[in-house]
């Protein structure tokens, strides 16, 4: 017998009376009379009634079944992204590793995200077929989300910031979804969630959802990922890894990882200055506020968001816009492509753990995450008047890090395994 079992022994709780327990109204069980009275509380043929159908069960099964035979179909049919590795003749001794996530098919890192957050979804039992998918979203999440959903044949909303880039509201509509436009300060969050429950809708929730939905011990995760190309290019564990934080599930998945499998590379979150998890990270204080706003989509949060995980981050370091942009346009410079300002706050903050590293004469390698595409940015971050219109010209800052890095060599083939 179960211990748990042990309860109902008789003789165990002589303080509780096993017998001589009246049940007046189970002594006129058979009485009919009785069974009306009762039926509210044991009209087994309400119950029945109440019964799912084994029919539309089944179906909705299948469904379920066949739209994550559709992921998994997806995710095993694509290369993975490439490492590229680059040399700074101003860091002779440090290596730059450069994570393309946006060779994705939907052109960022969030592709990972989005198809994490179906899944999980789906076997929450939160997306049925047909059902309209909502989510917030300052755009990268939101355009992957848009993809996905169409391979499952699904309609999608994006709620998001009205000064969202125009390129990414596009790449949104293109792939049959709609953009939801809210007001600069308004919450994107709580209006999304409202409006999936007047819809019946499946509220995907990145920002609550990103750190549960993302398999942190591997399934081919981006940390994963990255400590095999590493080890792949001849360059080891890294020293240190840096990205940034949106809702920081990447950020949380990538530390978590690193202590799972027993890395010594380091975790270096990367944060526009005066966002929210630079300042909760220096107070472990999760009440803590943004200090300034960024013009720096996809990360530099108003608020510490319910994924960030400060104790996971062994540096945070604060990158000014202008530094970003011009991280981004130096990209350019030396890759030959446009890459989104996320790109750019990485790299700059590579840029800095290279000069700790130079100085204390400590050689190694230090990998970023090139984010997402930069042809999202056309009208914004590459737009010299619309840079000029808010003070970020990087024409200082983009001299000062080109200076600073010296010649750029792209030394050794991508990594795509």
């Amino acid at each position: 017998m179960h211990p748990s079992n042990d309860f109902f022994k008789p003789g165990m709780h002589r303080n509780i009376p096993l017998t001589g327990i009246t049940r007046p109204h189970l002594t006129l069980i058979n009485d009919q009379t009785a069974r009306r009275r009762y039926a509210p509380r044991m009209d087994i043929e309400n119950t029945t009634q109440r019964l799912p159908d084994s029919l539309s069960v089944s179906a909705e099964r299948a469904w379920i079944a066949d739209a994550i035979a559709r992921l998994d179909e997806e995710q095993g049919g694509c290369a993975e992204t490439p490492m590229l590795a680059l040399r700074l003749s101003g860091f002779p001794d440090i290596g730059l590793l450069l994570k393309d996530e946006s060779a994705h098919p939907t052109g960022s890192l969030k592709h990972r995200l989005a198809r994490s957050l179906f899944l999980y979804a789906l076997c929450s039992g939160r997306l049925r077929r047909g059902q309209t998918v909502i989510d917030a979203s300052s755009g990268s999440t939101a355009i992957s989300e848009a993809w996905f959903a169409r391979r499952l044949g699904l309609p999608f909303i994006a709620v998001m910031p009205r000064s969202t880039s125009l390129a990414k509201q596009v790449e949104i509509t293109a792939l049959g979804g709609q953009c939801a436009l809210i007001e600069d300060g308004e919450d994107a969050t709580q209006y999304a969630l409202d409006m999936a429950q007047r819809q019946a809708a499946c509220y995907l929730d990145q920002f609550n959802l990103a750190g549960s939905a993302t398999d942190w011990r591997g399934n081919n995760n981006i940390a994963q990922s990255i400590l095999a190309q590493s080890q792949l290019l001849g360059a080891g564990d890294p020293d240190w890894i840096v990205c940034g934080a949106g809702t920081g599930g990447t950020s949380a998945t990538i530390g978590r990882y690193l202590r799972y499998v027993g890395s010594q590379a380091m975790l270096c979150v990367a944060e526009p200055t005066g966002a929210a998890f630079a300042q909760g990270w220096q107070s472990a204080d999760r009440s803590r506020l943004a200090t300034r706003k960024t013009c720096i989509e996809g990360i530099g949060r108003s608020r510490v968001e319910p994924c960030f995980a400060f104790e996971l981050a062994e540096s945070v370091l604060e990158i000014d816009d202008q530094e970003s942009i011009a991280g981004a346009w130096l990209l350019e410079r030396w890759l030959g492509r446009r890459f989104g300002g996320s790109s750019g706050t990485n790299l700059a903050a590579a840029l800095r753990l290279a000069a700790v590293m130079k100085e204390t004469a400590s050689p190694g390698n230090i990998v970023l995450l090139l984010c997402d595409k930069g042809e999202r940015y056309a009208d914004t971050l590459f737009d010299p008047e619309w840079l000029a219109q808010r003070g970020c010209l990087p024409g200082p800052w983009l001299e000062n890090m080109a200076g600073i890095a010296g010649q750029a060599i792209l030394t050794e083939t991508p990594v795509c395994r």
